[in-house]
């Protein structure tokens, strides 16, 4: 991690100096209560809670050096170096620190997968380069840097994920992180209500080239990416199933624990569920060999890939059921694949539990019920819904398959700890706000 002194810093943000120009600081803190010996502590001014009152306690709690933003009153006797304002230094000092570091920075942004896409790439890379990724969902204007400020002096390759509510978020990050490679592994229905279209959505993703050097990798099955990759001058690749694509997944073939399908004339296995994520392996798979790396290598370290939990996670359920937990967020487009998912796999009855799909604005009710209409032919024995526009998928799907809806999570739970045996997949799907893993607690 980040070991400078306050000269360095103080350069680097175009900051006042009001502490020894030599005093060290090993890492960086946003929060008061979790500070180590030694960190650099930097308070955030927020329309409730102004960090600055926090300063104090956290120096005197082992914080060697604090920033300080210049319009709140600095008291005398502390630490500190004066910015105009504290995000941006920590944006700034992340930017001279990446610099320095001089890592390859490999950047992922897109609507669906891009955790599980990050997680890829690190199991191709880790056995052969140093690498270090961003942590959970440090994605934005300050987990980002954050996440640079983690790295060690000897990392030669920087995951960086790239997510955003709004457009120019992605550009802004961008342009931070200057990466040598990017990918985009889709565009779905996420922050509709904030950007209005799929095609507004498509155009703040693509904002991730506004940094980039170097190769873009992006679904070419999706149609809203082509005129916007014509407009890029660097080299692109589509990924996706049509023949048509630059790597063209086909013979995909879904097993109990993993999937097996061909690049172009290259056999690949991967060690998890669903057909969308033999485009998110492609991407890895593309990124190593970006970088020198085998098919023979790829193929060898990509065993030991390790998903971060809520994305297609397993876990033995009572009775000898199997459970996914695939709740760690949702959209109508990754909720379909989940489907897909369920659909293609070899357990005697399968169920699948949805709930709400949140941030979808005007057109919730339309994007509920196309998911619903989604159940047709796909073999789902049993749907359970719980949450208001929920109602609305199993309003359609209820033509389709047997269909349950709840009042609470509670009740959801009780139900399957009736149903459920050896014979049965059950896989929970839901916007991070319907919290649906607390129904998988109580069927462990």
């Amino acid at each position: 991690m980040i070991k400078r002194n306050a000269k360095w810093l103080s350069d680097a943000v175009g900051g006042k100096l009001n502490a020894t120009e030599s005093l060290e600081f090993n890492g960086v803190s946003i929060d008061s209560r979790k500070i180590d010996q030694g960190v650099l502590f930097i308070p955030f001014k927020g329309e409730n809670v102004d960090g600055h009152k926090y300063v104090q306690q956290a120096l005197e709690s082992g914080a060697s050096l604090a920033l300080w933003q210049q319009d709140v009153p600095l008291p005398e006797g502390l630490s500190v170096i004066v910015v105009e304002d504290t995000l941006t230094a920590l944006q700034q000092m992340a930017k001279a620190y990446l610099n320095e570091v001089s890592p390859k920075v490999i950047a992922v942004t897109g609507s669906n997968g891009k955790t599980t896409t990050k997680d890829m790439i690190e199991a191709v890379l880790k056995p052969n380069f140093k690498v270090k990724k961003t942590q959970g969902n440090y994605n934005n204007e300050i987990g980002l840097p954050l996440t640079i400020c983690q790295l060690d002096e000897d990392t030669e390759i920087s995951i960086l994920e790239m997510g955003m509510s709004g457009f120019g978020e992605i550009e802004f990050l961008s342009q931070l992180a200057q990466p040598s490679i990017a990918a985009i592994t889709n565009i779905g229905e996420s922050h509709m209500r904030d950007l209005g279209s799929r095609e507004g959505i498509a155009k703040a993703k693509f904002e991730i080239t506004a940094g980039l050097n170097g190769p873009l990798l992006y679904d070419g099955d999706e149609p809203l990416l082509k005129p916007l990759v014509d407009q890029y001058s660097g080299e692109v690749l589509s990924i996706g199933f049509n023949e048509s694509n630059d790597l063209y997944i086909h013979h995909l073939v879904s097993l109990e624990q993993s999937i097996e399908f061909d690049i172009n004339d290259t056999s690949y296995s991967v060690s998890t569920l669903g057909a969308h994520n033999a485009r998110n392996a492609t991407i890895a798979i593309q990124v190593g060999k970006l970088l020198g790396l085998s098919d023979e290598t790829i193929q060898q370290n990509i065993q030991s890939l390790s998903l971060t939990g809520m994305r297609m996670e397993r876990i033995q359920g009572i009775n000898g059921s199997l459970l996914i937990n695939d709740a760690y967020n949702a959209s109508p487009t990754s909720m379909k694949a989940a489907i897909d998912t369920v659909s293609q796999m070899q357990q005697a009855r399968k169920i699948i539990v949805l709930s709400d799909v949140l941030e979808l604005g005007p057109d919730e009710e339309r994007y509920h019920r196309e998911v619903g209409r989604y159940f047709e032919d796909q073999g789902i024995d049993l749907l359970l819904t719980y949450g208001d526009a929920a109602k609305y998928i199993s309003d359609e799907a209820k033509q389709f398959t047997e269909v349950k809806h709840f009042e609470t999570k509670d009740e959801i739970a009780d139900y399957l700890k009736c149903v459920l045996n050896h014979h049965t997949v059950c896989l929970f799907k839901a916007s991070r706000g319907m919290a649906l893993e607390t129904i998988i607690t109580s069927l462990k």
